[in-house]
């Protein structure tokens, strides 16, 4: 059970449980635009496993600190001291996050430059809330770098195919407006309203049954990488673990009783 005293500030990443089942994670580096550093991939990499093995926590919102980035990439003067290395993990990839192996929906507030590395981190996330002012790029090749943590393969799956090469060849950007357009994000609010909007998707993924939707989202991560055999496969060994939980019986029980059901997530 994760404790939910209130985090240490200094905490480069911050981590606080929140009510109905939700957990806030917080990139805590707004002087350096949330720029990920050493210390702050091993610290994501922890809170991964955390929110994994808490059996109270069913979705997770992942958000900077400031108002002026969610998080600008990896930490340039890291990278030109030749600590680049430090800021992937072994287990979970650059950040400790792009490459974790995540079973709970996390949804990525983005409170405003989501660029690099930071925009491959909202890219690994499964839904977007963007503030208005918010804007995302893979500017690397302006710097002699590639998008390696993902952003080259995941942005072309995630938008038209010619907008994200034109993104990556070009190191340009797009603003909210144009990336909800899209259907890059999930919702564009004021920058007043983001963390309730993401609150509001977060609540609405947990009036379900939590292991419907982990194994629901496990399939439905890989429909761009196996064909429809192998998905049908995953899907027939997926309602087989689902018919044996609790749930499967609550949830037609609830609707036969005209009541809200008591999901257990067993």
């Amino acid at each position: 059970m994760i404790h939910n005293a209130q985090p240490d500030t200094r905490e480069v990443v911050q981590l606080r449980s929140e009510p109905n089942h939700v957990a806030v994670v917080t990139l805590n580096r707004p002087e350096a635009m949330n720029a990920v550093s050493p210390e702050m991939a091993l610290r994501l990499a922890e809170i991964v496993r955390l929110t994994e093995a808490d059996p109270a926590i069913r979705a997770v919102i992942l958000t900077g600190a400031g108002e002026k980035a969610f998080c600008a990439g990896a930490d340039l003067k890291a990278v030109a001291s030749g600590g680049a290395d430090g800021l992937w993990t072994a287990e979970a990839g650059f950040a400790g996050f792009v490459a974790a192996v995540r079973h709970k929906p996390w949804i990525a507030a983005v409170n405003g430059f989501a660029l690099a590395g930071g925009f491959e981190i909202a890219l690994a996330a499964d839904m977007i809330v963007a503030a208005e002012h918010a804007n995302f790029g893979l500017p690397e090749v302006s710097r002699g770098l590639i998008a390696a943590a993902g952003g080259l393969f995941r942005l072309p799956r995630a938008i038209p195919r010619a907008v994200a090469l034109e993104l990556i060849a070009t190191g340009g950007r797009i603003d909210a407006a144009r990336a909800y357009q899209l259907g890059l994000v999930n919702r564009v609010v004021p920058a007043g309203e983001l963390m309730a909007e993401a609150h509001a998707l977060a609540a609405r993924i947990c009036a379900n049954a939590p292991i419907a939707v982990r194994e629901s989202l496990a399939i439905a991560r890989q429909a761009s990488d196996l064909d429809a055999g192998e998905l049908a496969l995953l899907c027939a060994e997926a309602r087989a673990r689902v018919m044996q939980t609790e749930d499967f019986r609550e949830g037609p029980r609830a609707f036969v009783e005209k009541r809200a059901p008591n999901w257990t997530g067993r």
